[in-house]
């Protein structure tokens, strides 16, 4: 699907084609939607080609032949819902062309983007179109952004599923806590590229940055270390937090196993005992009578809850 917009007094609103300075926003590009980006704006195919694959990394493209410029970053989006109000996190790309024969800024998303409609909204103010660097980096802050609110919703899922541990060791809640290390694997991995896209961004040598610029890109790479910096944080606090009731758990199941050989050794005795009067063995003292087999249950059911007593007190 291919949306066009154009600023008006700081007011972004949709147009229904090509003009002068308008915005081209591509969600879920089917066939007709890259032909157009070829046919209409000029767009080398090898840049349609990294903006629609799915596993591309964030990069900067520059293509010497058409002048045309390619930036692509990694954006996060919820995975799952399992209705437990836990989620998993990705990441998918979000490609930028900047095509110097024409006054449009071009953005291709596989999936749709939340944080690209926030700023195509009737309601954003503040922006114009037609300064595509600008633009650019007003949604590279606002992706900054939505990384730190993922990495607070990730950070509180930690606390809720630790509380929850320490009442119950809860299978559900170790498979969540996977979840949310693997979401974070992900993150710091687009995390490290944006980064390093932001820093080529801010030598001016591929893209020229005007001097208005350049307050706002400090913003953008405050926010990136700033959510680099709490993606480790979160990292360290979990992999603590899974180490931590690893080892519980493991020291549960060693005090489980000492419990059950101890009772084992206990129960065992009179299987040998009653062994030897099996076997008609001559000579066995109170073989005729049953006061005796009376007598030695009873002694170990006893023996069994001292056992038990003793092994709780060294708990």
């Amino acid at each position: 699907m291919i949306s066009f917009y154009k600023s008006k007094e700081g007011r972004i609103e949709e147009v229904s084609g090509l003009v002068p300075g308008c915005w081209v926003e591509v969600l879920e590009p089917r066939d007709q939607d890259l032909a157009f980006l070829t046919r209409d704006l000029g767009i080398v195919d090898e840049f349609i080609r990294e903006a629609c694959d799915d596993e591309e990394t964030s990069h900067i493209d520059h293509d010497d032949d058409t002048g045309q410029i390619l930036v692509v970053v990694d954006c996060p989006f919820e995975e799952t819902d399992d209705g437990s109000g836990r989620v998993q996190y990705d990441t998918h790309p979000l490609s930028f062309i900047f095509l110097p024969e024409q006054d449009h800024f071009v953005t291709v998303s596989l999936r749709p983007n939340d944080i690209v409609g926030a700023l195509t909204h009737a309601a954003s103010m503040g922006i114009e179109t037609h300064l595509r660097v600008n633009l650019l980096l007003r949604v590279l802050l606002k992706v900054t952004q939505r990384y730190l609110a993922d990495l607070r919703s990730i950070n509180r899922q930690i606390r809720r599923s630790e509380n929850t541990l320490r009442r119950t060791m809860d299978n559900d809640e170790l498979i969540s806590m996977l979840g949310l290390e693997k979401s974070l694997v992900y993150f710091s991995t687009s995390l490290q590229g944006l980064e390093a896209t932001v820093n080529r961004i801010g030598t001016g040598r591929t893209i020229p940055l005007y001097d208005d610029d350049r307050e706002l890109l400090d913003d953008v790479l405050i926010e990136v270390r700033q959510a680099v910096e709490m993606c480790v944080t979160c990292t360290q606090i979990l992999n603590s937090v899974t180490d931590t009731f690893s080892n519980v758990m493991s020291n549960n199941l060693n005090k489980t196993m000492r419990t059950l050989t101890v009772l084992t050794l206990i129960l065992s005795i009179p299987t040998g005992v009653f062994g030897f009067y099996g076997m008609n063995v001559a000579g066995l003292p109170f073989a005729g009578s049953w006061v005796f087999s009376v007598v030695l249950s009873v002694a170990v059911a006893a023996l069994a809850v001292v056992a038990l007593r003793v092994l709780r007190l060294l708990k």
